[in-house]
């Protein structure tokens, strides 16, 4: 005789609404019991033990600044000029995953993604890290932490690609990524709509506005990365959503991990091909 089957309620892992316990699909939000559901949830706790998604972001583009610097110190006994102080030398930029027309055509497609935690000057790194300080979090709240993360990492993909048409020889940086995020909230603005939407409309378009603007203003800025990152923001929020209309899911959480696992690979990928 089989025996009997446990009865009761338990919480959902995706909506954390009340579900069977015998469910194999959530009835609100369509979350399936599979295994890689518990991988996904695993990679944002892992996020959010580390205090969330953007202080991960701002770590690691930080770590990655000082390992860049540390790996050429010779290249900050020649600063060159206010833009380029304590700028990491291009050798070691380069072997850690700078992006472009060059390693592009070298087949070096991963550094698509490992350009983004690059930077190329103390100031550099400093104005986009407090870009993605002032609205990394709304995205996150917004859109979930797995959704930001992709959002995140197409933007600066999109923007790094939009770069590459205009022959940019070699790019770095998460500005493209950071104009994603702002794409993103301009996508939620609009949609949402009421009261709230069109004054987060205003607010975040005249952010986007003075970002470009600054860009254009500055030499040496990859305006063509940032008018990609920002279309390319809005195309994954429209395409993923966001929390108030449907919740994260299994899907999304995995794509999150897929992305970073690309990531960490195009590191080690750039660092042996170097050696």
């Amino acid at each position: 005789m089989s025996a009997e089957a446990k009865s009761g309620a338990r919480l959902c892992p995706n909506c954390k609404r009340l579900i069977s316990v015998n469910a194999k699909e959530c009835i609100h939000c369509g979350w399936k019991n599979y295994g890689l559901s518990g991988l996904g949830t695993g990679f944002e706790k892992i996020i959010r033990s580390l205090g969330g998604l953007v202080p991960v972001l701002i770590g690691a583009c930080v770590f990655l600044y000082i390992v860049a610097l540390l790996m050429d110190l010779s290249a900050l006994a020649s600063p060159r000029g206010l833009f380029g102080l304590f700028s990491p030398g291009g050798e070691a930029l380069y072997r850690l995953g700078m992006t472009g027309t060059y390693p592009l055509a070298q087949g070096q497609w991963w550094t698509l993604f490992t350009a983004i935690y690059l930077h190329g000057g103390l100031l550099h790194i400093l104005f986009n890290m407090i870009w993605l300080r002032n609205i990394g979090y709304a995205v996150e709240e917004l859109f979930g932490t797995s959704r930001a993360f992709i959002i995140f990492t197409i933007a600066g993909v999109a923007g790094f690609l939009a770069s590459d048409l205009l022959r940019v020889a070699f790019t770095v940086g998460a500005s493209g990524s950071i104009f994603g995020l702002l794409g993103a909230l301009i996508y939620y603005a609009r949609h949402r709509g009421g009261a709230f939407g069109e004054a987060l409309f205003r607010q975040v378009g005249s952010w986007a506005l003075m970002a470009f603007v600054f860009g254009f203003l500055f030499p040496g800025v990859n305006n063509w990365a940032h008018a990609g990152g920002f279309a390319g923001g809005y195309l994954s929020a429209l395409l993923l959503g966001y929390q108030e209309i449907r919740g994260e899911r299994t899907g999304h959480r995995i794509a999150a991990i897929v992305l970073a696992f690309i990531t960490l690979a195009g590191f080690v990928l750039s660092l042996t091909r170097a050696a």
